[in-house]
Formats: structure tokens, sequence, C-alpha cells
């Protein structure tokens, strides 16, 4: 309800008592009166028809929102799953259920505002918003997915389709705007006018959506194409004040560029390359990223059919274990040098559901050591939730315990608890290596800052120093959940992609048995483009492995 709309009708109300004491006294004045009730029927018409208006659109909301958990509600896990519908959840309950709000707030319903207030509290922040449109264009360029494909929901591995909205897209390229990622910004907003120009009725308007693009394109350097979306935006809306300057900003500039291009017959400043108003992807901090992210689509895997001929699947008994001699488990090998293999059925579903149940509640954002300081950090580069379950927590983790121990043929005495992870949204840990590396080695190519770096491989070897177990010599990774689409652990090094599949499990050696660090090994959890992914793993120390893994005689025994 718009307030005026009501005050006038008192005000009106209030004029009539004021004055009716003078009215029948004239016949003259009393016509005024005629024009004066008109007035007050249609400031009360126009009141009426702004409280049905106001009214439709809550019943609107309110039946598309009821349509949309019963929907969500019956499969939580698998309408998450979809990265659109998680940003579309975050994005609702951060800023639609707030215009909301606003609009009830025009009305007496204390009832539902004060439910509302309460559970705000709850609600996701405007950080987590920008979180989960950042999550949506890490899938979009790691999956090399067209706005449009991510706009209609078209993902693979997915029964749901849900689509954004020109005003979705709009809210991605101003979140993008708002972090200098001008790449991102032009890519939705120029989505977001493809929908507009398509007739898609919307909160925002085609003139919002072009002086946002064509503000971003002048910062990415193309003057040519800024000018073009400034002179459309004028079409729209002469009176643009901001647009009329800007134009007559970069017209000039653009006049200089040519003038000198003509007098130095070459270009001063190239306009960045475009092909179908889609620039170039920007180079970033990550040296491997082109093959990682190869990898993640199941692209450049270096398995040749000569390599493969080398690779056998076989039970495995555990050198006779007590634990596998009448059960052994079924090995399959993965990759030849560095060997990794996968395991078959080593968790039961009913085990993977109860580790499930124990770690929810411990479920943190999952850290990473800041390499200046050596405080646990969150960071971009790892986006999941972590857990660390003890022996003592539930029977099932000590007898998970005692099944590693008796695959690998390792001690867990000096191994760190079971992590269990769990990857949503876009989630993922770029490359990185398990083990902790010498301060002294600083010859790697893909580490940048070499102060950085130093620090970094300091602060590791501390972080094992104090635990007193040596460094972390393998890893065993169990999949506890199938991912159906994303989500692979890749080995960008040696171009290996491992596929997630539920109750498997793989197991490699981070160390050679000389102790020396085994730097192929640096590897990555692929972002989760559908899907929820669960995962645990037992990190083993050298400590206790003396005689199980004997020590080799060369650097890379």
């Amino acid at each position: 309800m718009k307030p005026w709309g009501l005050v006038l009708v008192l005000i009106n109300l209030c004029w009539i008592r004021h004055v009716q004491a003078e009215f029948f006294t004239s016949i003259g004045q009393m016509t005024d009166l005629i024009y004066k009730e008109r007035d007050l029927v249609q400031s009360l018409k126009e009141y009426i028809r702004e409280e049905e208006e106001r009214l439709s659109k809550i019943k609107r909301w309110a039946t598309q929102v009821d349509e949309l958990t019963s929907k969500s509600t019956a499969d939580p896990e698998g309408y998450l799953g979809h990265p659109v519908n998680a940003y579309k959840l975050v994005k609702r309950l951060n800023t639609d259920w707030v215009s909301l709000e606003n609009l009830v707030l025009q009305d007496s319903a204390k009832g539902f505002i004060a439910n509302l207030t309460f559970q705000r509290e709850f609600f996701p922040s405007a950080e987590d918003e920008t979180g989960a449109a950042k999550a949506l264009m890490r899938l979009q360029d790691t999956y090399r997915l067209d706005p449009d494909i991510i706009s209609k929901g078209k993902l693979p591995g997915t029964d749901y389709i849900s689509s954004l909205s020109a005003d979705d897209c709009f809210g991605m390229g101003k979140i993008a705007y708002h972090e200098s990622d001008y790449y991102h910004t032009v890519l939705w907003m120029q989505q977001a006018l493809k929908q507009l120009d398509e007739g898609e009725e919307a909160a925002i308007s085609k003139v919002e959506v072009l002086d946002y693009l064509s503000y971003t394109v002048f910062q990415l350097g193309d003057l040519q194409r800024a000018v073009e979306l400034t002179r459309r935006l004028l079409v729209l809306d002469s009176s643009h004040e901001r647009a009329g300057n800007n134009l007559r900003y970069f017209e000039k500039l653009l006049e200089k560029e040519t003038s000198e291009k003509k007098l130095n017959k070459t270009s001063t400043t190239e306009a960045p390359t475009t092909k179908d108003g889609i620039y170039s992807r920007p180079l970033d901090y990550l040296p491997e990223r082109d093959t990682y992210e190869a990898l993640c689509r199941g692209e450049g895997v270096n398995m040749n059919p000569r390599r493969q001929k080398r690779l056998f699947c076989r039970y495995h008994d555990g050198n006779k274990h007590p634990l596998l001699v009448l059960g052994p488990i079924k090995e399959e090998d993965e990759w030849d040098t560095p060997h990794i293999v996968r395991y078959l059925d080593v968790l039961s579903d009913e085990e993977i559901e109860k580790i499930k149940e124990l770690a929810k509640p411990k479920l943190r954002r999952a850290t990473v050591r800041d390499p200046k300081t050596g405080v646990l950090t969150v960071a971009n580069y790892r986006v999941s939730k972590s857990a660390w379950l003890e022996e003592y927590d539930d029977l099932v983790i000590a007898r998970v315990n005692q099944r590693m121990q008796a695959i690998t043929g390792l001690t867990v005495d000096t191994a760190e608890m079971l992590q269990v992870a769990n990857y949503g949204m876009g989630g993922q840990y770029e490359p990185h290596f398990d083990f902790s590396r010498r301060p002294f080695d600083l010859n790697l190519k893909s580490e940048g800052n070499r102060l950085a770096t130093y620090l970094n491989y300091k602060t590791e070897s501390e972080a094992f120093k104090l635990l007193g177990t040596g460094n972390r010599v393998a890893t065993f990774l169990n999949y506890m959940s199938d991912v159906e689409a994303g989500g692979a652990t890749v080995f960008p090094d040696f171009g290996a992609a491992i596929w997630p599949k539920k109750g498997t499990a793989v197991f490699w050696y981070n160390l050679f048995r000389s102790g020396e660090g085994d730097y192929r090994t640096r590897h990555a959890a692929c972002p989760v483009l559908v899907g929820s992914k669960w995962v645990s793993n037992k990190w083993f120390h050298e400590r206790g492995q003396e005689f199980l893994r004997p020590c080799g005689l060369t650097e890379v025994d």
C-alpha cells in the first residue's frame, strides 16, 4: 500500500469536516463539494487498486514459493544438487524475502512481520549470496557453460529444471561488478539484456542493464562498444544524465584514439579480443588452470592404450590380514605411475549414512593455512565443509579405521582423525599437496611468490612437526556419494581424472620410500556441477611405518 494514498483520503475527509458548517449557506459553494467528493472517490479507488495490486503480488509470490518448497522438501539434497536451485535459494532468502517484507510492512500484518523478523536471523547473508553467485561463475568457467545454458537450467545429470530470470542474471552481473570482475559482469549483463530483448517481464529495465554493461566494457578497454551501448541506452532514455556525460567522454577518447592511430599508423591501445560480445577470460594465480579445468571436464586425460595395458584388477587380502582373508577386497589400478588404486565396496550404505549422521553437526567451513601468518582461514580455492571424527565417536569409525589399516598395511596409530567433507554448490579444492614441503625447495613452477612459498612451506612443516608423527606418507580417500556431474579428483601433473563412485576408495602414496615428497601427486577436487559430494579421508603419517613400508635407498624408491 502506498501511504500517500490513504493520507490523501484522510486529508480530504478532514477538510470536509472542517468546512461543512459553512457549505449549506451557499449552493454555489456546495457545488465545490461535488468535485471534492469526486476527487475523494477517485483517491479511494486508487488506494483500493494499489492495495489489491499489493495483495495480488503477495499472493503470486506465496503461490510460487509454495510450489518451490513442495518440490524442494520432497528431495532437499537432490534439489540443492542443482547449482541454480542452490543459488536461487540463497538469493531468495537474502534478497527477495527482504523485498517481500518491505511490501508487507506497508500493512499491519504484525504477526507475519514478527515471525519473518525472527526467521531472518537464520537467513543467508549478502556474503552468502555473493558466494553462491561466485560458485555459479566458477562452474560456468570450469565446465565452459554458456550463461544461456545456466539460465535455462539445462545441466547434465539432474531431473530438475530451474531457470534464472532476467532479474537473477542482472543480480549475478551486479555481484561480479562490485567484485571488479568485469569479465563475468559482461557475460551476465548480456544475458539479462538478451532475456529482456526476448520480451521477458522483469523488475529491472534495459536502461539499468545497459548502464552497467556500457561502463563495464569501457573498463575492459572496448571504447567502440561502450559508445554503441551508451547510444542505445540514450535512445531508450534521452534524459539519462550519467549516460549523456559518459557518451561525450567515450566519444572524445575514441576520437583521440582514432587520431593517434592515423598519426602513428598503428594502434596505441588494442581493444580486447571479443567474439559475439564475449571477452577473453583473464589469467589468474593458478599456473595449471587450463590443464586442471580440462581434466575436470574429462578432457586431456593421458590414459593411452599402452598405459591402459599396464592396469589390472585383483582381489587384495592385505598380505593375509585376518580381516581380509575370508573377504578380500576388490582392487583396481587407476594409474600406473605414480601408482593409484581404487578399492571397491569399502564402505556399506549403512556405514556411510552413519558417518554422515555423525559428521553433520560438526561440519564447519574447511580452512587452509594463511602462508603469511600460519593461521587457519577460509579461502575461495577451497570451498567445502568438513568435520573430524575420532574412534570413540562411534564403533563404525573404529571399524572403518581398522579396515583402512588392513587394506593399506599401514598403521592408523599415527594417522590423523577421519576427516569428512561435504562439497555443496560449486564445491572444490584447487590443486594442492597433501604432504608438507620443505622450506628450501623453492624451484616449483607452480609456486608464484617466493616469500609466500617459503612461509607456506615453513608453516606446513611446523604443523606436522607439532604432531610428532612425521609427514603425510599416504592418502586414503573414501567416496561416500555418487556425483551426477563434476566433482572428479584430478592430477594435473600427469593428466589423471578419477570420478567419484559411492562406496569405493582411492589410495596413493604422497612420499617416495626415501621420504622425499612426490610432487606429481599435486591434485584437486573439481567443482561439483550437479549433486552433493561426500568424501572421507585418512592421512597416514611416516612415524610407525618404518617396518611396514621400509625406506628406499634412492630418492625415487
